[in-house]
C-alpha cells in the first residue's frame, strides 16, 4: 500500500536527497531531518508510517534517538550506518529496531525492506472484522491477532510491529515448536532466513518486556536450542 509516510533522518544532504527522490519515485510520502533532534521536535507533525534513521550523526546518534521513540511509539525503524559492526546491530535490534542496513546499500535492497517492514506493520485482518476470536490468551498475556495489540493482566503491552509479528506467529502456533528457518522468513523476510542473531535478539528483548509485567514466574516462550522457539499455554491459578 503506497502513499505510505518514511522520514528519512541523516545528516548527509547527498543522502537524504537520494534516498528520498527514490522512494518518491516508487510512490511514498518522504519527509526529511537532517539530526535526531529534528526528528523528535517533528514527529508529531510528521507522523510517520517508516522511520529510517542514521546510527552516527552530531549530537544525538540514532541509538539514543530510537530510544526516546521507543517510549511513546512502536513506529518501524530502520537503522542505517556506514559502520559493519555487528555489535552496532545487536544494540539496534536491542533498543528496538525493526532491521539494519549498512551503508552503501543498493536500491533494491533498501526497497525489499522498506516494503518488508511495512507489511509487517499493516493489520492482517480488516477492523470491521475485529472479533473475540481472534484473540489467544496464554496465562496472563493475551494477544489480538486482527488489532495488532496485546495485554498482559487486562493492561495494554506495548511491542514494536517486529516484535508483534514474532508473537502473532508462536501464539497462533501455541504449544508447538517453530523452526528458526519459519520464524525468521515470515517476520523478515527469506532473505533473513540463516540470519539467527536477528531472531535471538528479538525473543530476548520480547522476554525482558514480558519479565517487567508478568506477575507469575513461568517461562512463557521456550527454546529449543538448534530448532526454534515455542510459546506455551499456561493456565492462570485462581487464589
Amino acid at each position: 500500500m503506497k502513499n505510505q509516510k518514511i522520514c528519512i533522518v541523516d545528516d548527509e544532504p547527498k543522502i537524504l536527497r537520494f534516498v528520498a527522490a527514490n522512494l518518491r519515485s516508487m510512490g511514498y510520502q518522504v519527509s526529511t531531518a537532517s539530526s535526531g533532534d529534528e526528528l523528535l521536535e517533528t514527529y508529531d507533525l510528521i507522523s510517520p508510517d517508516l522511520i529510517l534513521l542514521d546510527i552516527m550523526m552530531p549530537g544525538h546518534d540514532g541509538f539514543y534517538v530510537l530510544e526516546k521513540l521507543r517510549k511513546f511509539t512502536n513506529v518501524p525503524v530502520i537503522m542505517l550506518t556506514a559502520r559493519s559492526n555487528s555489535q552496532d546491530k545487536v544494540q539496534a535490534l536491542n533498543v528496538g529496531a525493526d532491521d539494519y542496513l549498512t551503508k552503501p546499500f543498493s536500491l533494491d535492497e533498501l526497497f525489499a525492506r522498506v516494503n518488508a517492514v511495512l507489511r509487517r506493520s499493516q493489520p492482517t485482518i480488516p477492523e470491521q472484522q475485529l472479533t473475540n476470536s481472534s484473540i489467544i490468551t496464554t496465562g496472563e498475556f493475551s494477544l489480538d491477532i486482527a488489532s495488532k495489540r496485546s495485554w498482559i493482566n487486562g493492561k495494554e503491552f506495548k511491542l514494536t510491529y517486529t516484535e508483534f509479528s514474532l508473537m502473532e506467529i508462536l501464539a497462533l502456533n501455541l504449544d508447538k515448536v517453530v523452526q528458526h528457518e519459519t520464524l525468521l522468513t515470515d517476520v523478515w523476510g527469506p532473505e533473513y532466513r540463516d540470519d539467527i542473531e536477528y531472531l535471538r535478539v528479538a525473543i530476548a528483548r520480547i522476554r525482558r518486556k514480558m519479565k517487567e509485567k508478568l506477575t507469575n514466574k513461568e517461562e512463557y516462550i521456550v527454546t529449543y536450542p538448534g530448532l526454534g522457539y515455542m510459546l506455551k499455554s499456561i493456565q492462570v491459578v485462581e487464589s
